[in-house]
């Protein structure tokens, strides 16, 4: 189904299956991961800290008085412009990632989001914290899309799912962190109880451009800019342990150069090359898809519906969510590469679809004949709902969104991937409470249909990618004969060189002519 690669196992792949020696034992690759948290993977760490901010502050009193009792639109304004600021920042986001690098884009980023931390803590009035959120929310995505490519195009192909999870599990360490800040400070009696969880927001940024200068850059942009040999002693001292005479590093370093100059024979950067050809519609489907598939649901009302109305206990059963989230997450995120995409998307899916369901009828018998184990039914589903998404929708997304686009537009698949979530996420922050507070458990119906949908979606659309190095994946809906020629000239450039000259890898101090100028220099000849 939607476009699985058949056939026996490509040259790279054959290389890292026969690699048993495990990460933690390799002293680069492991240099490589510790240095990976603080500068990519705990970049959702803001968006987490953010979200339960936002909610925290709402039971700070100093905070409510000093800013007129936010409440309705004003409130609802207040905590949506973090999402408005990032979709406002979408268009220009693979520019920039594409000219500037990933790291460099994480950076600059990360400054936005400091210059949005810095209104926000000493904002005045309510226009002035609004607008510090817009610009927050302003560099949150340059950050994430550059930190989610820069981990897939970086990690050995091994490791690549386990760091991909991780990813988006950070946003709960973030969540909690928060949760514990706003609940530490809400008793000051002064205007430092919402200032000081405002300025705590800046920690994420700050590490991300204090550890960035320790992290390597993509090896595969290095050689879309023709720094073909910073790219191959990138690959060698990470993925070889320093070895340049690696047949894996040999052989990935061809694969990378081969791909990279086909994906770019017809490639204008544009946006109208994400619908210039089937396969690439195809895979814009499925990022669209995957964003408005985000689900989030309004809790207190949610809880409320069901009899449990106590603020504390609501603020208990928050906290406890999200704690188990974090649990739930960080353990699937080791345990997912075990399960193939599509295995893992069909059970996230289905799981799901059975979990809402049974919450719905839940929902409905206790609206009916207020049956207390009702009640208690609907608060286990809202765990159950918690592992059923993560083993799909958190795990593997931006994993497989990295599987799935190749690197000439990888950065605009992830933005049109944020565009649509954030939509999503938009239109669940506004709609959900209404429909929640008008139709009761009815709302739920539509949730539930939404979700069979899904299922269908999945079941359909979405390409197996496991098990398979990026560059083997870039013309997965290209066809075999596209395939054939990427391996075809892959085996040239590995053991002959481009146009028949035999590879030659420079020596540390070397300078070798890029692949473009040895082309030119072969048509002179």
């Amino acid at each position: 189904m939607g476009g699985d690669i058949a056939g026996g196992d490509p040259l790279v792949t054959q290389y890292v299956l026969e690699d048993t020696t495990p990460w933690y034992k390799k002293r680069n690759l492991r240099y490589l991961y510790f240095v990976l948290v603080p500068t990519c993977i705990g970049v959702e760490i803001t968006s987490g800290f953010d979200s339960s901010m936002m909610n925290g502050l709402q039971g700070v009193t100093y905070w409510d008085n000093y800013f007129g009792h936010p409440q309705g639109q004003t409130l609802g304004l207040m905590s949506s412009a973090y999402s408005l600021g990032c979709i406002l920042s979408l268009p220009f986001i693979p520019f920039v990632v594409d000219r500037l690098g990933r790291r460099l884009s994480i950076v600059c980023g990360s400054c936005v989001m400091l210059v949005g931390v810095a209104l926000q803590a000493s904002a005045v009035n309510y226009a002035m914290f609004t607008i510090a959120r817009a610009v927050m929310g302003f560099g949150m995505p340059i950050c994430i899309v550059s930190a989610s490519a820069l981990i897939g195009e970086l990690s050995y192909p091994k490791e690549r799912t386990y760091l991909g999870s991780l990813f988006n599990a950070s946003w709960f360490i973030g969540a909690i962190v928060a949760a514990g800040t706003t609940y530490g400070t809400f008793a000051m009696p002064n205007n430092w109880s919402w200032r000081i969880p405002s300025i705590l927001q800046a920690a994420p940024s700050l590490l991300q451009i204090s550890f960035m200068m320790l992290l390597p850059e993509s090896p595969r942009w290095l050689i879309s800019k023709g720094r073909e040999e910073e790219a191959f002693q990138i690959l060698a001292t990470y993925h070889a342990e320093g070895d340049r005479e690696s047949e894996l590093v040999k052989a990935e370093y061809a694969q990378i150069n081969v791909t990279i100059q086909m994906e770019m024979e017809n490639s204008k950067r544009s946006w109208k090359e994400m619908i210039a050809t089937a396969g690439m519609r195809k895979r814009v489907t499925i990022a669209t898809a995957l964003g408005l598939f985000t689900q989030c649901y309004y809790l207190k009302q949610i809880l409320k519906d069901v009899g449990i109305t106590d603020n504390k206990t609501v603020n208990q059963i928050n906290v406890a969510n999200t704690c188990w989230g974090l649990l739930n997450a960080t353990t699937i995120a080791f345990l997912v590469y075990k399960l193939k995409r599509r295995t893992a998307y069909l059970l996230c899916t289905t799981s799901l679809l059975c979990i809402y369901t049974g919450w719905t009828i839940s929902a409905a018998r206790y609206t009916i004949a207020k049956d207390k184990q009702a009640s208690h039914a609907v608060l286990a589903f809202i765990f159950l709902y918690s592992p059923a998404y993560n083993i799909g929708y958190n795990a593997l997304t931006y994993t497989f969104l990295v599987e799935l686009f190749p690197f000439a537009v990888r950065a605009r698949g992830i933005t049109l991937f944020q565009l649509f979530g954030r939509m999503a996420s938009f239109f669940n922050q506004y709609v959900n409470p209404i429909g929640i507070k008008n139709a009761g458990w009815k709302y739920y119906l539509s949730y539930v249909v939404w979700l069979a949908f899904e299922v269908i979606f999945v079941y359909f659309m979405f390409p197996e990618t496991s098990g398979r190095t990026l560059e083997e994946l870039a013309f997965i809906f290209e066809g075999e004969e596209v395939r054939k020629r990427q391996a075809k000239e892959t085996e040239q450039e590995l053991h002959q060189g481009p146009i028949g000259q035999p590879m030659k890898v420079a020596s540390p101090n070397e300078k070798l002519p890029t692949y473009n100028e040895q082309m030119k220099a072969e048509d002179k000849a």
